[in-house]
């Protein structure tokens, strides 16, 4: 039999602005920020603070975790410890999180472990992530060539082996092998992950680094140019990297006649 679990008194739901906070907010997200006894936030921008608390005073932003050189595994305890605090005085909390709060957020994703297994009830709300803007700006359909991604660190550290017939996305290519929190990106990181790609698609193969923008005017970065010059491209700290298709898919004829498509 299954063990029986009553849930406590407050919840934690953890939601999503999207890239462009306000604009890209869905109606259940503003709808569960204005509901929630307290609000937590951590923002790419400073633009979107006020917002939030025109839809609920008690938005209280999370930056003051960070600082220059701070090991960002202190930053994610401190930021789940501090949600934690306030879900543990049985309070409806509304942890917000730029973009999508499941895509490449370590401490929202232990924040709503922790507090499910303390017994108190907890939800995501999905929200636009960067992935999402660059299907769109990029013109991209992943249901046609597929797609594979990965963190950039992740990529390089675990060996991935990219199909090059797959378009392939790499996230937080400013922070490869980076432990503690800065804005400066590492150059060295981009030269490796550059000679790691090569071997793969060659050097002179085109690649795109994207950033989605987050201001309600303007456009998305895209910036092409081979591999061999990434390190001394225009990266940011936003920025992600896409690498277009080297060769086409295989077709598998056995396959193809099995399932009637092979005229």
């Amino acid at each position: 039999m299954f063990a029986y679990r009553s849930l406590r008194r407050g919840s934690l739901t953890v939601a999503g602005t999207g890239i462009r906070p306000g604009l890209q907010t869905t109606q259940e997200t503003r709808d569960r920020i204005r509901r929630a006894d307290k609000v937590l936030f951590a923002l790419a921008e400073n633009a979107p603070t006020e917002w939030l608390r025109e839809l609920n005073p008690s938005a209280e932003s999370m930056a003051h975790l960070y600082w220059p050189g701070r090991p960002y595994l202190d930053v994610y305890a401190d930021m789940v410890a501090t949600i934690l605090t306030w879900v543990r005085r049985d309070l409806d909390v509304c942890a917000v999180s730029y973009g999508h709060p499941g895509v490449l957020d370590q401490s929202s994703r232990e924040a709503v472990r922790r507090a499910g297994a303390e017994g108190y009830e907890t939800r995501f709300l999905p929200g636009i992530s960067t992935l999402d803007c660059l299907f769109a700006d990029l013109e991209l359909d992943p249901g046609v060539e597929g797609c594979q991604m990965f963190d950039a660190t992740d990529f390089l550290v675990n060996g991935r082996r990219p199909d090059v017939a797959v378009p392939l996305i790499l996230f937080q290519i400013s922070l490869i092998g980076v432990t503690r929190a800065t804005s400066e990106v590492n150059r060295n990181g981009l030269r490796i992950l550059a000679e790691r790609i090569s071997h793969s698609y060659g050097a002179e193969h085109e690649v795109v680094i994207y950033e989605a923008t987050p201001f309600p005017v303007g456009h998305a970065t895209v910036e092409r140019g081979p591999v061999s010059q990434l390190a001394e491209a225009g990266v940011t700290g936003m920025s992600s990297l896409f690498v277009p298709p080297a060769a086409g898919a295989s077709r598998d004829l056995e396959m193809a006649n099995r399932l009637g498509l092979s005229s």
